[in-house]
Formats: structure tokens, C-alpha cells, sequence
């Protein structure tokens, strides 16, 4: 069911489209027990069309329009039927509604053509959603994904500052203008100094990423680019938060003209040597180290990881930057204290991106101690993406069979639930995790954080298993 309506600027600042534009009801996913929700007799598959008359465009929407004491809510049920709602509630309260989508309108995607684009280095055939190019300033806000800005309308500029859409997560890749034109390919992504500027005079922080091309933003367009970014980060206002510096993957399945280098250990080194140059000199020009190379940098050089501190509050944790090191220093601590034995012998299978697999070597040797106990770390390169040197999360089903035949397995496989679409039992290639099973005839576990694989490996069994295969 699709309604127009029209919006106008309530007293909660939210901003509503001024144009005519199509939004589809929220449709509810879950309730939460024990909720207010759940007391009125909500139920998933209902979907909310408005509230206070105003029809929500996305969760942003929702949890502004949800924070009044009194609420009107239209609500579509699964049968079809509108319903009006009267709700009176304290202003921090909310419904315990959660929603099978963030957005309620269309995404809206990117417009650039980076040749680096990791989405376009797939190959066709698979499920619709790797094909979508999140370019959604809503979708950065919300969870942290990065956009370029090229896309944004007015209506777009003028929501973000009415509605304090703060932090956002912004690809930058070069403040020079022409080196930016050229890696996303749009003549509007020349503006990035000034849309940055926009920021600061509207109370916005953001969060930078830069993707480095060798040859292309790397040297001194990266040192510019840095120094840049630094004017932003000033005692009384802070805009620029970060800046995570990000190496650029390539699979085999990009085009061969695209004109990308593949990053290699002694282009890795010389990279960690500039950048750590740099934090030196801005941690005592501002106070902060304000730059990070993300995980991959080091790993691919064959360096030390930094240490946890080095990293202050974490600020680019979600993008790989320290992910690593602090997984490592957690699995210190629930290592700190393990049984000497264990009562039923087991062997299994702990399987990482072979990229990672030095560091875990350490946590395996310490388990291994455990008496009955026999772990077998498998750290694989992914054949299907064609890089040797690869992340757990890109490793695929096809990986996992080609990887693991004929492999000592044990009792079961365990992988962490980052090669998995969130929620099913799908890999990168659409196989499923049956598929799997049946080729290498051993059972796959998955878990998720160091706690749940520590508890796994010796034996007190959290891990998820799908039940219904798709």
C-alpha cells in the first residue's frame, strides 16, 4: 500500500518533505515482550501508516515522532484494516516496536562509478541485495555506513541540520578536487572541502574514511588530504572526528582496465611508516593521533599490530581499525582462565581469513594445552575472490569446500557468523551453510564474539545452528 502525503515542519524540528513523494507503512517485525506494544496487542506484519498524521520516512522519523507524550497512530493490520490508536506514554518511553526495515521510503543509492567499488567487483547472478550501492545519508547516520555526499539533495542538506543527523560517515578518499573527481568519477565530488565546511557552521561531526589507491591518493595527496581533514578538528568545535585509512581490495572479478594496483607487503610498510609519521605530529599539534590505518595494514605488511591505547576511544572500531587488536585482547582475557582438562575428548575445527591466521596461532597453542582437547586452526584464502590474503568476513561457502577438503575437520566446523548475511545462513556466493555441510560431511557452527568461541571450542555449546536451510 503506497500513500503521497505532504508534510510541513512540526515542534519537533522534524523535517518533512515539502514535495510529494511515495512511502510505504512501517511494517513491524518483532514486538518487544513486556511492552507497550505488546500490551495493545501489536503484531509483526502490522504495518504503522502515520503518527500524529504524519507518515514516518524512515526509523529516524519514527523515534523523533514517538518521543511525544501523546501519540495518534494509524496502523494498516494484517488483514488490511486501518485502525486509530490513542496512546499516552512518558516522552522517553518507547513502543518496543522493531521494524523489518530502517527505511520506509527507497533507498537512496550511490551515483559514483569508483573503480574500487567493491560491489562492482562481483559477478552477476547473485542475490539482488550485494548489488545495492548504499549511498544513504540516513543509513550512515543509523548505522554507521559510509557515503560521498554526491548524491544529496537540498531537502536532504536542509533535514540533515534541522534534524542534527550527528555523526555521519563520510567517504573523503582526497580533499584535492581533481584526484577526488577522478576516483569516483563525478564532477560533483570535487566539493568535499566546502560540503565539510557546511558541517562545521552547522554543528554536524563526521567520521572520514579514505580508501588509498596506490599511485593515485596515496604520498603527498594523502598527507594533504590528512592536513586537511586536521583543520576541522579545532579545541572549540570538533568536525572531523577521525580519519580511517582503508587499503583498496580488488577480486578477480574487476574489470582489467580499471587502472587499480594491488597492495602489497612493502607498499603496506611504506604506508604504516607515513601514516604513523603523521599521528606523531598531529597527537602534539591537536592532542589526538586524529588518523588510523585500519587492521589490514599491518597484517598485510607482516607488522605487529598497535597496542589497544594506541587506538584512544575506538572511534573507527567498525570499520576494521583496531577490530583486530581488540578481538585479540579479549580473547587474552577469557583465555586467563581455562580448565587443565576436559571430560569428553573432542577435535574440532576453528576456520579464519588467512589473513588473520598468524594472530590467532597463539590463542589455538593456548587452547590446545586444554588435555583432551585438539583444535585445528584452518586460515584460508578465498579462490572464489581471487585474493590469497583475505578477511574472515569475505570468505565464501565455495572457500570453505575448496579450503577444507580432505582437511582433518573433527567433530564439527566452527566460523564466525561475519561470513554470514546477517540473520540467514547465507555466504557471500549465496551458497548456504547444508550446502557446506554436505560437501565437507561436517557439521558448521557459528559464533560470534570471543566469548561465544572460547565457550565453543572447549565445549559449552552457544553456537547457532539454522535449522531451516534455505
Amino acid at each position: 500500500m503506497w500513500q503521497e502525503t505532504n508534510y510541513l515542519e512540526n515542534s519537533n524540528d522534524v523535517l518533512i518533505a515539502k514535495q510529494k513523494q511515495k512511502i510505504n507503512p512501517a511494517i513491524i517485525d518483532t514486538i518487544d515482550s513486556d511492552s507497550i506494544a505488546a500490551e495493545i496487542g501489536f503484531e509483526p506484519g502490522d504495518a504503522i501508516i502515520s503518527i500524529n498524521g504524519i507518515q514516518p520516512r524512515d526509523l529516524i522519523d519514527y523515534q523523533i515522532l514517538i518521543s511525544e507524550e501523546f501519540l495518534e497512530i494509524s496502523v494498516l493490520d494484517k488483514n488490511k484494516k486501518i485502525h486509530n490508536i490513542t496512546i499516552e506514554k512518558d516522552q522517553d518511553l518507547n513502543l518496543g516496536i522493531n521494524f523489518k526495515d530502517a527505511l520506509f521510503d527507497s533507498l537512496k543509492e550511490c551515483n559514483n562509478k569508483c573503480p574500487f567499488c567493491f560491489i562492482d567487483q562481483q559477478p552477476p547472478g547473485k542475490r539482488t541485495s550485494l548489488y545495492l550501492k548504499d549511498d544513504d545519508y540516513r543509513m550512515s547516520f543509523l548505522y554507521g555506513s559510509y557515503l560521498t555526499l554526491t548524491n544529496l539533495k537540498q531537502e536532504d542538506w536542509d533535514r540533515i541540520a534541522i534534524q542534527k543527523l550527528s555523526p555521519l560517515f563520510v567517504s573523503v578518499h582526497a580533499t584535492h578536487a581533481d584526484v577526488r573527481e577522478r576516483l569516483l568519477i563525478n564532477k560533483k565530488a570535487r566539493d568535499i572541502l566546502n560540503q565539510i565546511k557546511w558541517f562545521e557552521n552547522n554543528a554536524i561531526q563526521i567520521h572520514a574514511q579514505i580508501v588509498i589507491c596506490p599511485h593515485i591518493n596515496d604520498e603527498y595527496i594523502l598527507k594533504q588530504s590528512i592536513h586537511d581533514l586536521s583543520c576541522f578538528y579545532k579545541k572549540t568545535q570538533k568536525t572531523v572526528l577521525s580519519v580511517a585509512i582503508v587499503p583498496v581490495g580488488l577480486t578477480r572479478f574487476r574489470p582489467k582496465e580499471d587502472g587499480l594496483v594491488a597492495i602489497n607487503q612493502e607498499y603496506a610498510a611504506r604506508i604504516i611508516d607515513q601514516v604513523e609519521t603523521i599521528q606523531r605530529d598531529m597527537q602534539k599539534k591537536i592532542g589526538t593521533r586524529f588518523c588510523w590505518l585500519s587492521d589490514e595494514w599491518y597484517l598485510i605488511a607482516g607488522k605487529e599490530l598497535p597496542q589497544y591505547k594506541t587506538y584512544e576511544d575506538m572511534p573507527q572500531e567498525s570499520n576494521g581499525v583496531g577490530t583486530i587488536r581488540s578481538f585479540l585482547n579479549m580473547l587474552d582475557i577469557k583465555t586467563k582462565s581455562l580448565p587443565k582438562r576436559i571430560k569428553q575428548k573432542r577435535s574440532v575445527s576453528w576456520v579464519v581469513g588467512k589473513l588473520v591466521y598468524e594472530a590467532l596461532i597463539p590463542t589455538k597453542n593456548k587452547l590446545n594445552e586444554i588435555i583432551g582437547l585438539n583444535i585445528n586452526l584452518y586460515g584460508l584464502p578465498s579462490i572464489y575472490w581471487g585474493q590469497e590474503q583475505v578477511v574472515t568476513g569475505l570468505l565464501t561457502g565455495e572457500d570453505l569446500i575448496l579450503g577444507l577438503k580432505d582437511k582433518d575437520l573433527g567433530e564439527a566446523i566452527f566460523i564466525p557468523s561475519m561470513m554470514l548475511k546477517i540473520n540467514t545462513d547465507l555466504f557471500l556466493d549465496d551458497k548456504n551453510i547444508s550446502e557446506v555441510e554436505k560437501e565437507l560431511s561436517t557439521e558448521i557452527h557459528v559464533v560470534d564474539d570471543a566469548n561465544d568461541i572460547i565457550k565453543n571450542l572447549i565445549g559449552i555449546s552457544t553456537a547457532k545452528r539454522f535449522a531451516n536451510h534455505v
